[in-house]
């Protein structure tokens, strides 16, 4: 691994009352004493040292410099974080004199995969980590968090913990079968010490799968037959005039869309074109666009006219959405109803959206997945794993159930021991870890 000296700026490229340029690699506190007027050389770790960042004679900048000393720093190796006055031209006269003195400009999270490679975090850590600059919402914070603390190392290494009891119980059977108790050992104990690990798996795969609604917000969709108050129930939930709102069927030829935030929950909306049968050709994309994506999204909005009987399109669109994550919105409370369907009353012309809004914050209550105690994967790519190594002890337990020789079976749950350990990054490629720290940003 590299452990060359690396430098970028930590925080944000505006103006501001401080900058942190960011230094780590071997001696790398040396390599800053060498253009700081301040003595660092006898400063204790994590101590902050007052002075000047020097240009041959020329004072560039006054600053704080923080050094951490040893292998017990984010990164593994040194690292100094220099303070610097927060203007942008100042801060990048600083950074290029580092960079000429020697040190070279960090790659995209090249210091939190320093602090992978140097065994200090795991990988799921350091994808904690961007989670937590990425975060939008509490929840997705509070699920970051406790990622860079370790939950879901901790439970990971717990499952990893079962498994290795049930493959060392499986290589008995290979090792010594002459043994005569092994048989029953396998029948009576592995199987259901299998089957019980496969839950535990299948649980959190079940719950983490909502983790990106979580992160990401809940793509929903606006849908009805024109006219029946979608522009209005989008503006009135972005308290906003977005859409245009006029007595003229067809007027939304297009999305259009906008996002929210109901406590902790994000939506993303999407007001559609008004479905219904139509010639004109602009008109008739835009019905296309909108059926096209009912079946992308996560929430589906159906609204109907509760002021007229529902008609033909009407029938439609709810058979069309019947098999989707829907709610049925009776918008125009205000002109009385006379549709006969269970669903949510509103007057979205008067702004009288509460029961809508009450109503999504209960279907989506994401706090039982940020609590102290879930068990949550927080990534499409640590998911996919576990639902790996889960199909991978299911073939093994099958194998179990038909009696298949113990050699056959220990390999589907090495396999399973295999991807439980990516999830953890103890064997990723270079590769991968190129494409993963690469979305961070740089200074992490």
């Amino acid at each position: 691994m590299n452990d060359d000296i690396i430098a970028a700026v930590a925080t944000s490229r505006l103006e501001a009352a401080i900058s942190i340029i960011r230094v780590s690699g071997k001696d790398c506190i040396a390599f800053v004493q060498s253009f700081f007027s301040g003595n660092l050389t006898n400063k204790k770790s994590n101590t902050i040292n007052y002075g000047y960042i020097m240009d041959g004679d020329e004072k560039v900048d006054e600053v704080m410099v923080a050094i951490y000393r040893g292998t017990h720093t984010f990164t593994g190796e040194e690292m100094v974080e220099i303070d610097c006055h927060g203007g942008v031209f100042i801060t990048n006269k600083v950074l290029s004199l580092i960079l000429k003195k020697g040190a070279r400009m960090a790659e995209h999270g090249e210091f939190s995969k320093r602090a992978f490679l140097n065994g200090r975090i795991d990988l799921s850590q350091a994808e904690a980590i961007s989670d937590m600059v990425t975060a939008t919402n509490d929840e997705a914070s509070k699920l970051a968090l406790r990622g860079i603390q370790g939950n879901i190392s901790h439970f990971i290494k717990n499952l990893k913990e079962d498994l290795i009891q049930i493959i060392t119980n499986i290589e008995v059977n290979i090792d010594y079968p002459e043994y005569e108790d092994i048989e029953v050992m396998t029948n009576e104990k592995l199987i259901p010490m299998s089957t019980t690990l496969r839950s535990k798996m299948d649980k959190i795969i079940t719950k983490s799968k909502n983790i990106r609604l979580v992160k990401d917000g809940i793509s929903t969709v606006i849908v009805g037959k024109p006219n029946v108050g979608k522009s209005s129930l989008l503006n009135a939930l972005l308290e906003e005039d977005k859409a245009i709102v006029t007595d003229i069927a067809g007027t939304t030829r297009d999305v259009v869309e906008g996002s929210i935030r109901l406590d902790n929950i994000v939506l993303n909306m999407i007001d559609t074109a008004g479905i219904h049968e139509t010639d004109e050709k602009i008109e008739r994309m835009g019905v296309e666009k909108s059926l096209s994506l009912i079946d992308q999204a996560d929430l589906v909005l159906v609204v109907v006219d509760g002021s007229q009987p529902l008609d033909h399109e009407d029938k439609l669109i709810l058979e069309k959405t019947q098999d989707t994550h829907r709610i049925i919105i009776i918008n125009k409370a205000d002109k009385g109803c006379v549709v006969d369907l269970e669903g949510i009353h509103i007057s979205a012309k008067d702004n009288n959206i509460d029961a809508l809004t009450d109503y999504i914050k209960h279907t989506f209550d994401f706090s039982a997945l940020s609590g102290s105690d879930a068990k949550v994967l927080a990534n499409q790519r640590q998911l996919l794993l576990l639902e790996q190594a889960s199909q991978a002890l299911n073939r093994a337990i099958s194998a179990m159930n038909m009696q298949v020789p113990p050699d056959l079976v220990v390999t589907d749950l090495y396999d399973s021991w295999e991807k439980l350990k990516e999830i953890l990054g103890e064997q990723a490629k270079e590769d991968l870890l190129d494409e993963l720290f690469a979305r961070f940003c740089i200074g992490k």
